[in-house]
Order: C-alpha cells, then sequence, then structure tokens
C-alpha cells in the first residue's frame, strides 16, 4: 500500500489489532445468524510525510451508511464543548448575520445548534443518513454527502462560500484526505478560516491509546502531517490550540494560501517542536505500541477472569467504537462482560460487533446492581462517573482498561 497522503510506499508498521468487524457495525438482534465482516485491523506509518494510516481493507460508503448509530448528542462535554466553541469562534472572527458558517460532518446538529441559535447562516454536510434526519429535525439544513473537492464546488455555486468551516472529529474519518482537504481551499472565501479538531498522536502514543485505532479512522493525526497535507492544498495552518476532548486533541486554524492571510501565531512552532522533540519523525518512537497494547489486553483479561472467578458481575457503559476496538483485540465475550449500557437508543437491543455483547439503557444499572462497572469511553471517565454516582450506594466501583487498568 503507498501512503494516502503522498503516495510513497509504507514501509514502517505501527501494530495489527488482528481482525475485527468496523466498530460502528452494531449488530441488530433479528439479524444473529448473518455473519459479520471480519476484516484486517492494521496500521501503518509513512516515513515521507509521517502520516500514521490504517491499511485499506473497507471502504467509507460501508462504514458510514444509513445505519451509523453515533450520535453526538449523547455527550453532555461534548454539547458544551460545542456551545463553546461556537462562542470563542463568533467572537474571534466576528460572525454575524452576514457571515456563512458550514460544518463538515455535522452529525446530529450537536454544533450548529448554537451557530443557528445566535441567527447566523449556516449548513451542515453530513453523509450518513440516520444522523443527518436528526439534524434536520433541529431545523437546521443539512445536505446528504461525502465532502471534497467536487462537493465544495456545489455548495460555492449555491451560495454557501464560507466564513468559517468546522470539522470536527473528521479529519481522520477520510480515505482520499487530499480531495477532502481540497474541498475546504475551494469553498472558503478568501478571508474565511477552517478548524479542524482531531485526538493527537502525541497523546495517543503517550498514553498507548491502541483503542482509538480502528476501520473508521484512516488517519492519525500530527500537527507536523497535518501541516504538510495542508500545504499541498491550498491551505495554510497559521494558529493550534490543545483540547482535552478524546483524551488530547488538537483544534488547528487554516487559511487560504491565496487568501487575505492572518500572521502564524507561535503556537504553531511550538507544537511542530514538540513533535519533533517527542520523535515523530524517527522510526524509533512508533515501537512502543504494539508492546503496550499487548499489556492492556493481558491486564483486562487478568481482571475479568478473576472477577469472574469470585463471583463478580461486571458489565459496561459506552458502547463507544473504541471499546470494540479493545474487546475484540481482548477477545471478550459476554460470559465475562454481561452487557454494556449506553444512553444512545440507537444502539441499544442491538449487540457490539464482533463480541456480539448486548446493549442495553443504563436503567438496567440500577436493577442489576453489578459489582464493577467496565468504562469503555475512558475519555468520558468523568461525566460517567457523576451521572452514575449512585453506583457507590452499593459498592460497586468503575473500573478503566487504558492506558492501564484501574479500578476506582
Amino acid at each position: 500500500m503507498n501512503c494516502r497522503g503522498c503516495a510513497a510506499p509504507l514501509s514502517l508498521p505501527l501494530i495489527d489489532l488482528g481482525t475485527s468487524p468496523p466498530s460502528n457495525a452494531y449488530v441488530h438482534a433479528d439479524r444473529l445468524e448473518q455473519a459479520e465482516q471480519w476484516v484486517p485491523l492494521k496500521v501503518a506509518v509513512c516515513q515521507q510525510c509521517w502520516l500514521v494510516q490504517t491499511e485499506d481493507y473497507t471502504s467509507a460508503d460501508s462504514l458510514f451508511d444509513a445505519e451509523y448509530a453515533y450520535f453526538s448528542s449523547f455527550s453532555s462535554t461534548w454539547l458544551a464543548h460545542a456551545e463553546r466553541y461556537v462562542a470563542e469562534m463568533a467572537e474571534r472572527f466576528g460572525l454575524n448575520a452576514d457571515s456563512r458558517v458550514v460544518e463538515v460532518a455535522a452529525n446530529d446538529g450537536y454544533l450548529l445548534q448554537y451557530v443557528a441559535g445566535r441567527g447566523i447562516p449556516c449548513l451542515g454536510v453530513e453523509p450518513t443518513r440516520s444522523t443527518a434526519q436528526a439534524a434536520r429535525e433541529k431545523g437546521l439544513e443539512i445536505r446528504e454527502l461525502f465532502f471534497g473537492r467536487d462537493t465544495a464546488a456545489q455548495l460555492k455555486a449555491d451560495g454557501w462560500a464560507a466564513d468559517l468551516m468546522a470539522a470536527n472529529n473528521v479529519l481522520a474519518h477520510v480515505p482520499d484526505i487530499n480531495d477532502f482537504l481540497g474541498g475546504f481551499a475551494a469553498l472558503l472565501k478568501p478571508t474565511g478560516v477552517a478548524t479542524f479538531e482531531f485526538p493527537q498522536l502525541l497523546t495517543l502514543m503517550a498514553g498507548a491509546q491502541f483503542d482509538t485505532l480502528y476501520h473508521e479512522h484512516y488517519s492519525y493525526l500530527s500537527l507536523t502531517a497535518v501541516q504538510t497535507l495542508c500545504e499541498r492544498n491550498g491551505l495554510e495552518v497559521f494558529d493550534v490550540s490543545q483540547l482535552s476532548t478524546h483524551g488530547g486533541s488538537l483544534r488547528v486554524f487554516v487559511q487560504r494560501r491565496d487568501g487575505e492571510r492572518r500572521a502564524v501565531q507561535p503556537a504553531v512552532q511550538q507544537q511542530l517542536q514538540a513533535e519533533l522533540d517527542a520523535g515523530v519523525k524517527t522510526a524509533g518512537y512508533y515501537a512502543t505500541l504494539a508492546p503496550a497494547a499487548e499489556r492492556i489486553k493481558h491486564d483486562l483479561l487478568r481482571f475479568l477472569l478473576k472477577a469472574k472467578a469470585d463471583g463478580k458481575r461486571v458489565v459496561g457503559y459506552g458502547a463507544a467504537a473504541k471499546g470494540n476496538t479493545l474487546l475484540n483485540y481482548a477477545g471478550v465475550k459476554p460470559d465475562l462482560l454481561a452487557w454494556v449500557a449506553d444512553a444512545n437508543p440507537h444502539k441499544q437491543g442491538k449487540l457490539l460487533p464482533g463480541s456480539r455483547i448486548p446493549i442495553v439503557a443504563p436503567e438496567r444499572i440500577d436493577l442489576e446492581k453489578p459489582d464493577y462497572v467496565l468504562v469503555l469511553p475512558w475519555n468520558l471517565l468523568h461525566e460517567v462517573s457523576q451521572q452514575l454516582a449512585h453506583v457507590r450506594q452499593w459498592d460497586g466501583r468503575f473500573v478503566i482498561a487504558v492506558p492501564e487498568m484501574k479500578v476506582l
């Protein structure tokens, strides 16, 4: 395989997680006799542009289909993050009723609802029918499309040249990342700004966050790689900030290279230097993830096996994609993890892909009073432990497996 960023041959492996189904391909209870598609989950590093990426085994239209079940609005933490973002961008860039805001991967309208609430004209681009319909029910205008240069030309012709383009947690999800970024250069006004948010490679490596690797994530991003990609596609990075979301993310600000360019902020060089110092341009930097993943797998299995031997009940919380990577890599099935609770009704009543662990409503926790609750989206531990604080009334305890096993 060649690098999807620069087309150089891929020669440096990062990790091989075996085979698994796509992490958001939840199984319907009435389709248990149907076979699931298990495909290799391998990640490699380009030693030319240092883009970390999955090897190609699945297509985007099969991953982001009409039954896509990730709805952003079921996390109160994420909603608050989106509301703050809109307030900050409106103030920093002077957005008003004469502006145009376009969000790519608008999901269920979790962010654009706050843009519309300020009276700023906005449009969402969202390829998955289920989430697009949820956004429309909020009164938002949504185009059900995959984004790229052709989409951008169509939207521009329709009068949607943008003052601000937002793209949260989608840059990693696109197979043709050059076409995707080229679309931003085409749709932005000469004075326009685009922001990209994505989990950053430094925290993934430092925290052994191998569970964030799954088929829907085609790329794992450093500013080093993103800057190169942007320059190749007519964009310039002019600012970057650190975020706590998703276990540690970056928000990257870009502008057209041929537009009215803002001064590049010192934070850009500081982040690039931090990545250089960490070793992102050296092969040795990438050698630590595979052994860390194996350690995490073994620690989780030891905990689950001991709990079962001791007669303890372990359940999960959060039917998240990262949890599916962890459970399938470790080979965990319902005999060790009875079920997983999730607040998203679109997931309830289905089963996790691969492990086929049932997904239930959170009220099941109160009924069965388990001894341990394994929080699979560990980045939401604070939110979950607050929502389920009453678990401690029967001496129940919370557990996380990444970056290391902890019983809290």
